[in-house]
């Protein structure tokens, strides 16, 4: 289980390296975009800061940072020339496939707590949990239910 959680660790310290970039490049397009762009600056510093807290903590952080992000991508469909941009583009690749990894780690790291805390459980391992000190953990969760809910795509 910690195993799983320093994969998360490993591919959110990734986004918080592209996001600086990400912004710089919209910030060379647009400057009247100055709020949504602070949001996603403020989300990320938020959420680099409680790197050391507690899952359901972070996990509310990581989940405002995603929010932060998909307000930032609705932004850049305004703007045609930022979007051909190649710097922006390998940029948008890439957060992408750190999002993909995110969510794979997260599946794993919850499905490692699924195992911890069936095991700490259920008897009879639950008694060899109790006198090692092994204890149930938090899942990684989405806090935000308007992130369960599907995208609406729009080509209007």
């Amino acid at each position: 289980m910690k195993n799983a959680w320093a994969q998360i660790d490993v591919q959110l310290k990734r986004r918080y390296d592209l996001i600086p970039n990400l912004v710089e490049t919209v910030k060379g397009y647009k400057i009247h975009e100055r709020e949504t762009m602070e949001e996603v600056t403020k989300a990320r510093n938020l959420a680099q800061q409680l790197s050391g807290g507690s899952v359901g903590a972070r996990s509310k952080a990581e989940t405002e940072l995603s929010s932060a992000l998909a307000r930032l991508l609705v932004v850049v469909e305004n703007y045609p020339d930022l979007k051909a941009n190649q710097n922006f583009l390998a940029l948008q690749e890439e957060l992408a496939s750190t999002e993909n990894k995110i969510s794979f780690s997260r599946q794993f790291y919850n499905d490692s707590v699924l195992r911890l805390n069936n095991q700490t459980q259920m008897f009879p391992s639950n008694m060899v949990a109790s006198m090692t000190g092994f204890r149930t953990e938090e899942f990684f969760e989405v806090t935000v239910t308007e992130e369960r809910k599907a995208p609406k795509v729009s080509f209007a």
